[in-house]
């Protein structure tokens, strides 16, 4: 079960699981002190590229919060500050504190930290890396997305959506494919919000122009409805409604 801690300081505020571990420093968002103790390695993904870290308990993933869009080229990295609970890191692991409460397959929360600077605010989390799991965007590219795949897929947003557990993002990259299941990743700006018809549509949709930008109609819209799309939301009906 999740301990959760707040550590202040004039740098800033960490809040953090003291079931993963006691104690978290500032140190740990910053990606040169890992690579100088050799234990960083970096992808590409995101923006910016992740950065992994090596750790005796497993790898763990940094993430340092950065803006997408037109507003990127003026905010950058920064966000404006309305309040601690309200920062994008905060808000992020308390939710995924909710998912692991409920059991439902997100990753594991180690800490979350926001640097304060006047009217704005830096942000980076840390969670447990999902070892060896594919995106669903790698996948597809490799041949391996098809009917089973897909109505797994529909199974698993549907267990999240009957939670309440609304994602600000669903596209084909924030589906991991595991080999003890699937996992949702990446809940920047999601939600927990009564299950209401208009945005588990919205996000449905939103998964569903993710996969045909990535190429899963080009055999043609009708073989991909027929095939990939159809099985995904049948079992998404399936799950949700039982």
């Amino acid at each position: 079960m999740m301990q959760e801690h707040i550590r202040k300081d004039a740098a800033g505020a960490i809040l953090f699981d003291a079931a993963v571990s006691p104690q978290v420093e500032h140190d740990w968002f910053a990606p040169d002190y890992w690579r100088g103790r050799g234990e960083l390695t970096t992808r590409p993904g995101g923006r910016g590229g992740v950065a992994i870290i090596t750790r005796p308990v497993g790898a763990w993933v940094l993430r340092h919060y950065r803006r997408g869009g037109l507003v990127a080229a003026w905010m950058g990295d920064h966000y404006l500050w309305t309040g601690a609970d309200r920062t994008r890191p905060f808000a992020e692991f308390r939710l995924l504190g909710e998912i692991a409460r409920l059991g439902l397959p997100g990753p594991k929360v180690v800490a979350a930290r926001y640097c304060r600077r006047g009217l704005f605010y830096t942000a980076d989390l840390i969670t447990c890396r999902i070892a060896n799991a594919p995106t669903l965007a790698e996948c597809l590219a490799a041949g391996r997305l098809d009917g089973e795949l897909a109505a797994a897929v529909g199974a698993l947003v549907a267990r999240f959506h009957r939670a309440g557990i609304r994602h600000a993002d669903l596209n084909a990259h924030n589906v991991l494919v595991a080999a003890d299941g699937l996992y949702l990743i990446d809940f920047d700006r999601g939600r927990l919000q009564p299950p209401a018809l208009a945005w588990r549509l919205a996000n449905l949709r939103r998964l569903r122009r993710s996969l045909l930008k990535l190429g899963a109609a080009a055999q043609g819209e009708a073989m991909f409805e027929q095939t990939l799309w159809q099985p995904l939301l049948a079992h998404y009906e399936r799950t949700f409604n039982a």
